[in-house]
């Protein structure tokens, strides 16, 4: 009787989302690449871009990895966005292009009712915060007309749903979506309409993959068919993209911090003792061009913490501790400060209020 129970109580929990809501499916609206490698790779434009450890957040679904994703699965922890096997951007919510804009979703959730309460509603009506992928495309700069295909890949490479540039162009594609399991943090969720594509439907997205002007690799039981040669990894890529301090320009990606990447050489000792590098000797090494930069955010815990000109950054030195705490984990150190930076996004206009993103308190918890 008792391991009825304890059953039966697991199941229960098992039915519920990361932040204990009664899981809900989606209705209608309310109603020169080089192979990656388990080091490093460098990208076509010369970004530092390759594996390594994963960043760090606050969120408790942000380092959650789920068992399907442990041991040979491990490298796909983290959800990163290739463009014809280039990686462009991390699925992560503190790392969208800000101008993407959500699609809010009417959702009934269950709620605690009162006992001495019969009138009171054991639900209620709220809003879920989703994502078009159409929007995510067009926010990245991705003309929808010309892809070929995109792959939103599962936990496993067979379950990878595969739509066309037609499907993405069909009223379908509305529906087309995706979420995080913490609201405004952790790991991305799709949604995927029914008889949308090639059908498939993971409850999960491992890696996106868009192509524009590659051939679309075809999916087999055993992983990708590219040119007649199987692979597991990232089609015309390698191994997935995992980890380190990301660095973008305009809500693209252009470069990955990773000490076991930087050249000791370069370093100075800060008083600390600590090795650290001037952050824009980094990205220009990297290709990357600060010239019409104007400002920067600090990315930590999934949210832009501070902005910081650019005449500051471009003067400042970063520290990449080699054993981080916790509160530094997958992070590095900027100027004297030692500002904990997960993510620094680079921008070539000041960004207005509007333009930042939005979370709703209820988002917070």
């Amino acid at each position: 009787m008792l391991r009825l129970l304890a059953v039966t109580a697991l199941v229960f929990t098992a039915c519920r989302g990361a932040d204990g809501r009664q899981e809900e499916q989606h209705a209608s609206e309310p109603t020169n690449i080089a192979s990656g490698s388990a080091g490093s790779s460098t990208a076509g434009n010369g970004s530092n871009i390759g594996s390594g450890s994963a960043s760090g957040s606050a969120a408790n679904d942000a380092d959650y990895t789920p068992a399907e994703f442990k041991k040979g699965l491990a490298r796909w922890k983290d959800t990163v966005v290739y463009l014809d096997g280039k990686p462009i951007g991390f699925l992560q919510f503190g790392e969208l292009p800000v101008t993407l804009k959500p699609t809010w979703i009417k959702q009934k959730v269950s709620q605690n009712k009162p006992p001495d309460c019969p009138t009171c509603l054991a639900w209620r009506w709220t809003e879920e915060r989703t994502y078009r992928f159409n929007d995510y495309l067009r926010a990245m700069g991705i003309d929808i007309a010309k892809v070929k295909q995109i792959h939103v890949q599962g936990p496993k490479i067979p379950d990878t749903v595969v739509a066309t540039g037609a499907d993405l162009q069909s009223p379908a594609a509305k529906d087309f979506t995706f979420r995080f399991g913490g609201r405004a943090s952790g790991k991305a969720l799709p949604h995927v309409p029914l008889h949308f594509g090639n059908g498939q439907g993971p409850d999960k997205i491992s890696a996106v993959m868009i192509y524009v002007a590659k051939q679309p690799p075809k999916i087999t039981e055993d992983g990708y068919l590219v040119d007649g040669q199987l692979t597991e990894g990232v089609p015309y890529y390698g191994d997935p993209v995992r980890g380190g301090v990301r660095v973008y320009v305009d809500d693209r990606l252009a470069a990955i911090i990773k000490r076991q990447d930087l050249d000791s050489k370069a370093a100075r000792k800060n008083p600390d003792g600590e090795p650290a590098w001037n952050l824009y000797d980094f990205l220009h090494k990297n290709g990357v061009d600060t010239s019409k930069l104007v400002e920067g955010w600090v990315v930590r815990a999934e949210r832009r913490q501070e902005k910081i000109s650019t005449t500051d950054l471009s003067t400042m030195w970063f520290e990449a501790p080699s054993k981080s705490g916790k509160s530094d984990q997958g992070a590095v150190l900027l100027g004297d400060q030692k500002i904990v930076t997960n993510v620094l996004a680079l921008h070539s206009h000041a960004l207005k209020p509007d333009e930042l993103p939005q979370v709703r308190p209820d988002e917070e918890d």
